[in-house]
């Protein structure tokens, strides 16, 4: 999983530098005993390009979903993408599920973005997770030399869509999440 997010982090850094853009994309580093907000922030000026970004790397050979319960953790009571999702909403950042599809050996990993909402969605209405042909609808990324490239357009195409606009139902319902007495 670490090296789908070293990778990522790396292709965001020289999309900026070749582009003249300024923001940095950056890891936040992980801790064994305590919930890290997301895997990648991004920090720019420009609001397009202020993210946040989770990363999941998954075997798509052995799941036909990315699973909430299965590949989201559940840290002192509090669901991830409860976390998650309250800490895009108060930091103002775009959000976006970067999921990596492990296809086997000679075969091609691919790496999709997904619009947070889209995500979040999902799981307030209590589905299962997202599957794999929802995550592939996404485009992949381009990849050279076995790196990921990112472009304008890839970061645009998720902007726009499902963007988190949030009523009372919604903050009460991340306080349910968040609460592990609340069922």
């Amino acid at each position: 999983m670490g090296d789908f997010e070293w990778a990522l982090t790396a292709a965001l850094n020289s999309f900026f530098e070749r582009e003249g853009i300024h923001a940095i994309a950056y890891r936040l580093k992980q801790s064994r005993f305590a919930s890290q907000l997301v895997d990648i922030l991004v920090d720019s000026r420009n609001p397009e390009y202020y993210l946040a970004i989770e990363c999941k790397s998954i075997d798509a050979r052995k799941t036909k979903s990315l699973y909430f319960k299965q590949h989201f953790s559940l840290a002192a009571g509090n669901h991830q993408l409860a976390r998650e999702t309250e800490f895009i909403i108060r930091s103002g950042r775009k959000g976006i599920l970067a999921v990596e599809l492990r296809h086997g050996a000679g075969t091609a990993r691919t790496a999709h973005l997904v619009p947070w909402g889209q995500v979040y969605q999902r799981f307030k209405a209590g589905e299962v997770g997202l599957a794999l042909g929802e995550i592939e609808n996404n485009p992949p990324l381009e990849r050279k030399g076995g790196a990921y490239e990112i472009s304008h357009l890839d970061i645009v195409r998720i902007s726009g869509y499902f963007d988190l606009k949030l009523d009372c139902s919604d903050l009460d319902f991340l306080s349910s999440e968040s609460d592990p007495d609340s069922d």
